[in-house]
């Protein structure tokens, strides 16, 4: 039996196409780094990109659709679960809810020539960053000529039960995000949108990676994600999320099914 080419070269372009997007995307290396947060050029009021994500979904990653005001039907599960009055179904229905991620564009210091690349952190980070914005000692660090760098330490987990760590500090003078005129008009103009780099989720399709997560047994095929992703990590920056695994979600299914079949029970919550 030949080799299906055409299945190849989707491979290859999905591989490929993940990389790239995978390019625009900013992790601090071990130790101290130092970055600018600039304006984002598709929203320029507000640099700071709240996105929420499902993890772990069927082993992938999924970008939910309340980031951008839209229905999302593992919410409307997760919201079901939670009527049931069961503490198993309300224990799964606070894994399925999404988890806030938040994106900034950043110019990292010693690699300008790289362009605006998006940096991403947790609640905590995020927190503090937007402290240090309301502090009128500082204001807005994002200013392109009059704003400040932040100094970012993060440090690597150090084995089985521990979490990588990220801590920050706003340097205290002023300066502008480059002198160079040719990298600050690439700064306002040559920035990517948001969604290019994580993928818009359709509701069916995340109503079928929903499903075939529930009752894996009938999943004729593997929805897939499209994440290009960077590693979860952080009792400073993230919020670690397990995927239940089957036996669970049969126990959040109980209600509506007396026979454990998970698909019944996905069609009578949500009818």
């Amino acid at each position: 039996m030949a080799i299906d080419l055409e299945a190849i070269r989707r491979k290859l372009n999905n591989l490929q196409s993940q990389t790239k997007r995978t390019d625009n995307l900013w992790k601090p290396k071990p130790g101290s780094n130092q970055v600018r947060i600039v304006p984002y050029q598709h929203d320029k009021d507000n640099p700071f990109l709240e996105l929420f994500f499902h993890y772990d979904l069927g082993k992938k990653n999924y970008l939910s659709p309340v980031t951008y005001g839209e229905s999302d039907p593992v919410v409307e599960f997760a919201d079901k679960l939670k009527s049931t009055g069961n503490s198993d179904d309300w224990k799964l229905s606070k894994k399925l809810e999404p988890k806030m991620r938040v994106y900034v564009p950043v110019v990292v210091r010693g690699e300008e020539s790289d362009g605006v690349k998006f940096w991403g952190f947790g609640k905590q980070v995020y927190t503090e960053m937007l402290s240090f914005i309301a502090d009128p000692d500082y204001g807005d660090i994002t200013d392109l000529s009059a704003g400040r760098d932040i100094v970012v330490e993060f440090t690597p987990s150090e084995g089985a039960g521990s979490y990588p760590k990220t801590a920050i500090r706003v340097k205290p003078n002023q300066t502008a995000a480059t002198e160079d005129k040719a990298l600050a008009n690439t700064i306002v103009t040559g920035q990517p949108e948001i969604f290019s780099i994580f993928k818009k989720q359709s509701y069916d399709n995340l109503k079928e990676a929903l499903e075939s997560w529930l009752n894996p047994d009938d999943a004729s095929s593997q929805t897939e994600g499209d994440l290009p992703w960077e590693t979860k990590t952080s009792t400073t920056n993230a919020t670690t999320n397990a995927a239940p695994n089957k036996e669970k979600a049969t126990t959040a299914s109980e209600k509506a099914s007396s026979t454990d079949d998970i698909s019944k029970a996905f069609d009578d919550l949500f009818s």
